[in-house]
């Protein structure tokens, strides 16, 4: 994984170790009132530090609730001065970024539709350039790494110092039980190579509904996730725009009363060593592991050879069939699951089959 050096520093997101930054705020600025009656229930739970509200939402289909516009930043703003919290919310180009600074908001974040778009996240960079307000950037649409980070990248060479990263998922080819696939090894990668980077889960636009809005949220934290972005609504049901996966405040409450904050590490000495123990003891199997690994593809090499001598095909499917039912059932035994040792076996395959290729390429 290659690592990858941002300039950061932070006054707005939680430190490690802290307590999780909680934002919510209703999807859309509907009303003046409705963003400050939210506001004010929101405020009352210590634990929300930051106000949301979509004030231009771009929309698959130009029919939809498109945002009021720039007259609704001056009541998230005014909101944000009377509660004392931090107001957000999305640009997706330069006007809108000089009209949210312009009104006084506080942090912005980019949407998903813009970060796969470098022309687009280069224009807000262009926009925010010597201000050094907070940023934070949505995944992608598409499962692309490279281009989540590369927007953090623009961004932060604009100068800007805060930058926080929203996980909320990426679109599926096909209907499945998320409106957006969470694809949790991508923002892990994105940890790994930007660890300096806070990561912020949007269960909301994961879920599309508020049903797995608390097991989302809980996998997040139990993953060293440093806050939550959550869509409110005093009266969800009737929002006008993604009515199903809002909650409210009292809904968040409660939620947030039954997630566990866990820390990173832990200062009793007895359980760093049985910690360290079991990790030692992990170290083995995968060295161990690893070795077995080679082993088979030498194996696999020499089986190559032969084929090659008896001039057989590499693939022999009924072969590699009752390899991998057996295989499948057998670690389904060890309490391992069938959709781990599909991928495992897969890529098992995939390398042998690489192994004999390069067998057969060989000159003679």
């Amino acid at each position: 994984m290659v690592k990858i050096n941002l300039d950061f520093k932070s006054n707005i997101f939680p430190a490690k170790g802290d307590n999780p930054l909680i934002i919510a705020g209703p999807c859309s600025a509907e009303t003046e009132e409705q963003v400050l009656r939210i506001s004010e229930e929101l405020a009352t739970d210590h634990r929300v530090g930051m106000l949301r509200a979509g004030i231009w939402k771009p929309r698959t289909r130009p029919n939809s609730f498109e945002g009021v516009g720039e007259e609704a930043l001056q009541w998230l703003v005014n909101a944000g001065k009377k509660t004392g919290l931090p107001v957000t919310t999305e640009v997706a180009n330069a006007a809108h970024v000089e009209q949210a600074l312009k009104a006084g908001v506080d942090v912005l974040w980019i949407g998903a539709r813009t970060t796969v778009n470098p022309f687009s996240v280069q224009e807000i960079a262009d926009a925010i350039r010597g201000v050094n307000i907070p940023v934070m950037v949505k995944n992608p649409l598409n499962p692309d790494l490279m281009l989540w980070i590369g927007a953090m990248e623009r961004i932060s060479a604009a100068g800007t110092s805060e930058i926080g990263a929203i996980h909320r998922g990426f679109s599926p080819f096909q209907k499945t039980e998320y409106r957006n696939l969470p694809k949790w090894s991508i923002p892990i990668d994105l940890k790994r190579a930007c660890p300096e980077i806070p990561l912020i889960v949007d269960p909301s636009h994961i879920c599309g509904n508020r049903t797995g809005l608390e097991a989302v949220s809980q996998k997040a934290l139990d993953l060293d996730y440093a806050g939550v972005m959550i869509e409110t609504h005093d009266t969800p049901d009737e929002a006008w725009s993604d009515a199903a996966q809002q909650i409210t405040p009292s809904t968040l409450r409660s939620m947030l009363d039954r997630l566990i904050v866990r820390k990173p590490s832990t200062e009793n000495e007895k359980n760093q060593e049985n910690l360290a123990d079991l990790r030692k003891q992990i170290d083995e199997i995968d060295r161990s592991l690893i070795e077995d690994l080679g082993n088979r593809m030498k194996i696999a090499k020499d089986i190559g050879e032969v084929k090659k001598v008896l001039g057989m095909t590499i693939l022999q499917v009924q072969r590699w069939d009752s390899l991998f039912e057996s295989r499948i059932k057998k670690g389904e035994a060890l309490g391992l699951t069938e959709n781990f040792m599909k991928k495992f076996l897969q890529l098992v395959h995939e390398e042998s089959i690489r192994k004999q290729t390069e067998v057969m390429n060989q000159s003679k």
